[in-house]
């Protein structure tokens, strides 16, 4: 009897595109944020809300005004290492524009 072609072992461990008992679970989801702080301008945030994180210039400017009314402000969910990455980014900006200017991410 021929093996069911659905079913043949290609090397993966019997396992195949079409076994039922397989699940892929999401990657865990980070909320990237920026904290306020009483040295970094208004303009050089929205820039980094722009060029870091794609926004637009009204949305980074609504960021812009929750992050200053409120102390901090989201800049968008990603999976880990893109969220490790933004941070690191932001961080070198404000580095080399003298700002002081914190980012950080949190499990969304």
């Amino acid at each position: 009897m021929a093996p069911d072609s659905q079913h043949e072992d290609h090397g993966f461990g019997g396992l195949t595109d079409t076994d039922d008992d397989v699940s892929l679970d999401e990657p865990a989801m980070f909320k990237v944020i920026l904290h306020n702080d009483h040295y970094t301008s208004m303009d050089f945030v929205v820039e980094v809300l722009m060029r870091v994180f794609q926004k637009s210039a009204a949305e980074a400017t609504k960021i812009m005004l929750d992050i200053h009314q409120l102390g901090h402000g989201a800049c968008g969910i990603y999976i880990y290492d893109i969220a490790v990455t933004k941070t690191s980014r932001v961080h070198a900006m404000a580095k080399d524009r003298g700002f002081p200017l914190k980012c950080s991410y949190e499990k969304a």
